[in-house]
């Protein structure tokens, strides 16, 4: 199969990246700069390279694609209007095909789950950080005449990346903080176990389909106290007020403190995905993180 990818160069991009092409997948991958689409012509990839706002482009190239995948993230304050645009000029091109295309979504849509864990079907109630972010998934979930999906990922870590890598460049330092009581549980996967999730749902292709890419829960605490020890400094571990973490770090602090109990049981038996690798505080601790 044909497959376009947007972010083919990010943390989740690049594990997804490997996983498609061992599964045999011919890629075209969007650079957005020139580093960029070194680094992906490096690895074999037909590179294209455009904006996530060139809605010309995207669309002439996913149109001659048999899937796209959506996994670009500008990360700035004009992510919901790029993200749009992208998402815009991938149904132009597939409306009609009858073609799969998978949207990356976050468990952050759910919002605070309390003891309640949420699944597949539960409605959307975003934190603020992606507020903007149900609206693009409905778009890509009730397209017409394709075969649209959204796949959630947790927190993800592994290959030394993702947030808990923060935290144990915080170690590092000396100091980790956490935000809020430290209580609060964090759904989580591991990248690579991930990126088989990306490549099972693209094998088995089903309009309007939600998937979780979720395989454990991690308490904040304890995964600061695991980075502290990845940082081999002693670091102390410490809690930092909601209200104090939202002064440098605005509504990502939200999301940092919030409790979410996530189930991904439907998206497992729906496709076979059997999440593999080590948990997070395993890795954390003794695995990638740690310091050569």
């Amino acid at each position: 199969m044909k497959v376009f990818l947007t972010g083919a160069t990010g943390y989740i991009g690049t594990a997804v990246t490997d996983a498609l092409k061992a599964a045999g997948h011919a890629l075209t991958g969007m650079a957005r700069n020139e580093e960029s689409a070194k680094k992906l012509g490096i690895r074999g990839l037909t590179v294209v390279q455009a904006e996530l706002t060139d809605k010309e482009t995207i669309t002439t190239v996913a149109r001659t694609c048999d899937a796209v995948i959506h996994m670009a993230a500008t990360n700035d304050a004009n992510m919901a209007t790029s993200d749009r645009a992208t998402v815009e000029a991938i149904l132009d091109a597939l409306s009609g095909a009858n073609k799969p295309f998978i949207y990356t979504s976050g468990v952050w849509v759910l919002g605070q789950t309390g003891a309640n864990p949420a699944d597949e079907s539960s409605p959307t109630s975003p934190l603020d950080i992606v507020a903007w972010r149900p609206a693009h998934e409905t778009l890509a979930l009730t397209a017409k005449a394709m075969k649209g999906m959204v796949l959630r990922p947790g927190i993800v870590y592994g290959r030394g990346g993702g947030i808990p890598a923060m935290w144990v460049a915080a170690g590092r330092e000396g100091a980790v903080q956490f935000v809020g009581t430290g209580n609060q549980q964090w759904p989580t996967v591991h990248v690579e176990d991930l990126a088989d999730l990306y490549v099972k749902a693209l094998a088995k292709p089903a309009a309007g389909a939600v998937w979780h890419g979720i395989s454990g829960q991690v308490e904040a605490r304890k995964l600061a106290e695991a980075a502290a020890k990845a940082g081999g400094k002693g670091a102390k571990v410490s809690a930092l007020s909601v209200e104090e973490a939202r002064k440098t770090m605005g509504p990502f602090a939200d999301a940092l403190a919030a409790n979410q109990i996530i189930s991904s049981e439907k998206t497992k038996q729906a496709l076979g995905w059997k999440p593999t690798r080590p948990g997070i505080l395993e890795d954390v601790a003794a695995g990638s993180y740690v310091q050569a």
